[in-house]
């Protein structure tokens, strides 16, 4: 087992692009060695790459592929040899093919009799000659939409490749990629050390380069970029803001990262911190720096990839770049002041939603009026949510939205604020749009989460009705977000209202009735995104069923039902009793006619079916409280009590018998265990 490196150096990857990258080349040389059986030692080993260059580095791989066994079958004996034993010509063309005397062959059986076979072992190939072919299957396994061509050559690759290293042991593996040779050179650093880095072993690789001024290691580069963003900024007085994506992308961009403190004037601090904010990190990829009270200061951070012998000619460019962009952002912002958010909203009348629904002011007002009854139904004043949704569609007109879209909401809780609006109603026109993106919370205030539930009661109940309902992939009204969005709203917000009233009424507000679509359709919609937010929490998908399948009231009800089918499925009674009332089902089904509602005990005539009916009287009894309490689990864990007696009456008890008053009594006694036993959930779906 010897170490082995193979580095493909490139002109500058793309940046979002690049971990990817890194990732599949390290994955296909991998799979490349497993396929053909050559082992090797993967230990902690991990993609390597910088903007110049991807790498694998293992710290063990054998010098060759183990023996290589071959068997291939031949012909039956009854067709392989005459009558005399001697071989026929399909015996002689097989022997041949496989090079050998037909004598030499051996003899396996199978089912259909006895049969000719070639047997062989021969040496495994030196892994120093599949290493090229391994190379060149891994490179063009590699997700790369767009190659770019170079020169005048016909090959491709994400960006021109100048230099190739392949060292297995000691020893240069020879490989031609891209028309580059491979040999034990790389580079370093692009402006710190430019000239070649020379390897003697694999091991050298991350040390070496080190000293070229290049980090190899993503997980280095990342670590020292925040262990020098966060020094820069206590030495500013403040907290670095860093971003995971931004630190990714900054990442991906060095080879030799260098924090460089910055700053900018404070009269730009009046413009809303969020654009100043998405200028640095979108635009500049810069770190924002936060004081004591979260809130921006002036400072902020560059990462140069490179130790400059002036580092304040680079902070003068870093700071040069952003001021055009913050002075557009106090321009947009001081000229938005002046037009107000009513003069904003009427224009909102000339902008088209959607060809269907109208334009943005009619959607708006669909939104107030489902604003208006949902908060309602919830304890917030209507009028002060109607005034909201009226206002939280303006900041659409704004310049600052139309500059940076990603402020839609910030600002107009700005403007709002500015004009004096009630502090809830402006704090409300942001969190409408919340949760924003996969993992958000949702609105914080219960009157943001009236907008919020309003907003997209109306965008799914239009694009039902529009008949841009998801396909496939295509979701052009992000109707799927929309839903999760509604979901997780009324469900972590604790909103007991009934979904369906409300879909029913959005349905009933839009300007066109959409073709067989009902609010029905909708509420599943619903259901099906809350599906996979239940199974990221470790939820059952059978205990999904089981909930989904009885009636709720509203979403934190079908929550509270979930979680104490969650507790049941753990008792011992559990399985039992959901196969029993899986029987029940059954046996009520194939009933002709109604079956009866009215239990004589006068006609038990078993022991068991006694027990049975007392046995459920009592817990009738003691369960019905704790159902108007919606005290579930409670409810489960009584039921489960019932075990021994339904066992008892299913063992000793035939239920179809000729005596049709016995039957029906029977009958009905099943149908009212049955339907209390599915009165928090249809538990029938936990039986296998």
């Amino acid at each position: 087992m010897k170490p082995l490196l193979i580095e493909l150096g490139t002109e500058e990857l793309p940046v979002k692009a690049l971990p990817g990258l890194a990732q599949a080349f390290f994955d296909g040389v991998i799979d490349g060695l497993r396929k053909r059986g050559v082992a090797f030692a993967r230990g902690e080993s991990k993609p390597l790459y910088t903007p110049r260059r991807l790498a694998v580095l293992l710290p063990g791989v054998a010098d060759e592929q183990p023996e290589q066994k071959s068997e291939v079958l031949g012909p039956y004996l009854n067709i392989a040899l005459d009558a005399d034993g001697q071989p026929t010509k399909a015996l002689q063309g097989f022997a041949a093919k496989a090079g050998i005397d037909w004598t030499a062959l051996e003899k396996t059986s199978d089912g259909k009799g006895e049969r000719f076979v070639h047997r062989a072992v021969k040496p495994g190939a030196r892994t120093a000659d599949l290493l090229p072919e391994i190379l060149r299957e891994a490179v063009a396994a590699m997700p790369i939409p767009k190659p770019m061509r170079w020169g005048d050559h016909d090959y491709g690759f994400a960006r021109p490749v100048h230099w190739l290293v392949l060292l297995h042991g000691k020893d240069v593996v020879d490989a031609q990629l891209f028309g580059v040779s491979s040999d034990r050179m790389s580079r370093g650093h692009r402006f710190m050390h430019d000239k070649p880095v020379w390897f003697s072993t694999p091991g050298d690789y991350v040390e070496f380069l080190r000293g070229a001024k290049v980090l190899a290691d993503p997980d280095e580069r990342r670590e020292r970029i925040v262990l020098e963003v966060n020094a820069a900024a206590t030495a500013a007085g403040g907290s670095a803001r860093i971003d995971s994506g931004i630190l990714e992308e900054v990442n991906g961009l060095t080879e030799w990262p260098k924090a460089v403190s910055c700053s900018f004037e404070r009269q730009f601090l009046a413009v809303p911190q969020e654009a100043l904010i998405a200028t640095m990190e979108t635009n500049q990829k810069f770190f924002p720096v936060l004081d004591a009270e979260g809130k921006l200061s002036e400072h902020f951070i560059g990462i140069a990839n490179i130790e400059s012998r002036d580092e304040g000619e680079v902070r003068k460019g870093y700071e040069r770049v952003i001021r055009p962009r913050f002075a557009d952002a106090k321009f947009f912002f001081v000229e938005d002041m002046k037009q107000g958010l009513s003069a904003m909203n009427d224009g909102l009348k000339t902008v088209k939603y959607q060809d269907k629904l109208g334009s943005i002011a009619d959607k708006v007002a669909r939104v107030a009026t489902l604003a208006e009854m949902v908060a309602a139904q919830v304890g917030i004043d209507p009028q002060q949510a109607r005034e909201a949704a009226l206002l939280a569609k303006a900041d659409l007109q704004s310049r600052l939205v139309g500059e940076f879209p990603e402020l839609q909401g910030i600002a107009g809780r700005y403007y709002a604020a500015v004009e004096n609006h009630p502090l809830e109603v402006a704090h409300a026109l942001d969190e409408a749009y919340m949760p924003r993106f996969a993992g958000d919370a949702i609105a914080p205030s219960p009157l943001g989460q009236v907008l919020a539930i309003a907003e997209r009661l109306d965008t799914l109940a239009g694009g039902f009705a529009a008949g841009l309902k998801p396909t496939g992939n295509k979701d052009p009204f992000a109707l799927r977000r929309n839903a999760l969005g509604l979901a997780r709203t009324l469900l972590e917000g604790g909103h007991d209202v009934v979904l369906h009233d409300l879909v029913e009424r959005a349905l009933s507000l839009q300007p066109v009735a959409g073709k067989d679509i009902s609010s029905f359709d909708i509420t599943s919609f619903v259901y099906d995104r809350l599906r996979g937010y239940y199974a990221d929490r470790g939820v059952a998908s059978t205990q999904f069923d089981a909930v989904e399948n009885v009636a709720h009231d509203s979403l934190p009800d079908f929550d509270r039902r979930l979680n104490a089918i969650g507790e049941f499925a753990k008792l011992p009674e559990a399985e039992a009793l959901a196969a029993a009332n899986k029987r029940i089902r059954n046996i009520l089904r194939k009933v002709e006619g109604e079956v009866p509602d009215a239990i004589d005990p006068a006609l038990f005539v078993e022991p068991a079916e006694r027990e049975l009916g007392e046995a459920v009287d009592s817990a009738v009894a003691d369960t019905g409280p704790l159902l108007d309490a919606r005290d579930y689990v409670a409810v489960l864990g009584r039921l489960a009590r019932l075990r021994p007696q339904v066992d008892a009456f299913f063992d000793g008890v035939m239920v179809n018998v000729d005596d049709a008053r016995i039957r029906n009594n029977r009958l009905a006694l099943l149908k009212r265990l049955s339907e209390r036993l599915g009165s928090v959930a249809a538990i029938e779906h936990l039986s296998m």
